[in-house]
C-alpha cells in the first residue's frame, strides 16, 4: 500500500486538530485542516481570504457577489454564473483530490470524507466528546469564559452542519457516515489517537 488517506470530522472542542496532527506524525503523512485553504486559493486564483473569512459555511459566496476583481475582469462577471454558488467549493475539493492522489494525507473537515469518497485505502473518523469537555478545552485553549466558549461551539457547529449536510447530502456526525466515532474525553487525546492509529493498522494489516 503506497499511502493511506484519513479523513476527520470533529465536534469543536473535541481535540480533532491535535488527534489529526499526531495521527499525521505517526503515519508520515501531509497534515491539512485550513492549509488546504491555501491550496485552494491557488487552484482557483481567488484571494485566500476569500476561502479563510468563509470556511466551512454554506453558501459563502452570498457575501462576494458583485465584488469587483481586477484579475477576473473587473466586472464581477463570474458572480453572475448560476453556478456561482458552489465555485469556491469545486476549487476546494480538486485541491483536496490533487493532494491525496500524491502521498498519504490526513485532512480535517471540509466534507473531504465525501469529496475523497471513492480514493483508495481511505479511512474516516468522526471525533466527539461531551459538551462539558468541549467547554473546557475551547476554555483552556482560547482563554475566553464558559458562556463564550458555549456560543462559539454553538455557532460553529451549526456551520459547520449545516455546510456539510448541504454538499454532501449526508448528516454531518451520524455514525453511519464514518469508518469509526469515538468520544475523545473517555481516553484522552493522546491514547485516543493511539486507538485510532491502531485502528486504522489493524483494518490495512499494517
Amino acid at each position: 500500500m503506497n499511502k493511506i488517506i484519513i479523513c476527520i470530522g470533529r465536534q469543536l472542542g473535541s481535540g480533532g486538530h491535535d488527534i489529526g496532527r499526531m495521527l499525521a506524525l505517526d503515519f508520515q503523512a501531509k497534515y491539512y485542516d485550513r492549509e488546504i485553504l491555501n491550496l485552494a486559493a491557488k487552484e482557483s486564483g481567488f484571494s485566500e481570504r476569500f476561502f479563510e473569512q468563509n470556511d466551512e459555511r454554506k453558501g459563502f459566496l452570498r457575501s462576494l457577489f458583485n465584488i469587483q476583481t481586477p484579475h477576473l475582469g473587473g466586472d464581477g462577471s463570474i458572480y453572475r454564473s448560476s453556478n456561482t454558488q458552489d465555485n469556491l467549493f469545486q476549487f476546494q475539493s480538486e485541491a483536496m483530490k490533487k493532494a491525496a492522489a500524491q502521498e498519504s494525507c490526513v485532512f480535517v473537515g471540509r466534507c473531504a470524507d465525501y469529496i475523497l469518497r471513492d480514493q483508495p485505502n481511505l479511512v474516516t473518523v468522526f471525533i466527539t466528546a461531551p459538551l462539558e469537555f468541549r467547554i473546557r478545552q475551547v476554555m483552556n485553549k482560547e482563554g475566553i469564559t464558559e458562556t463564550m466558549a458555549l456560543k462559539k461551539i454553538q455557532q460553529g457547529e451549526d456551520q459547520r452542519a449545516n455546510y456539510y449536510n448541504y454538499y454532501t447530502g449526508k448528516k454531518w456526525g451520524h455514525a453511519t457516515g464514518y469508518d469509526l466515532c469515538i468520544d475523545s474525553s473517555i481516553l484522552g487525546l493522546t491514547t485516543t489517537e493511539k486507538f485510532i492509529a491502531d485502528f486504522i493498522r489493524k483494518r490495512f494489516n499494517l
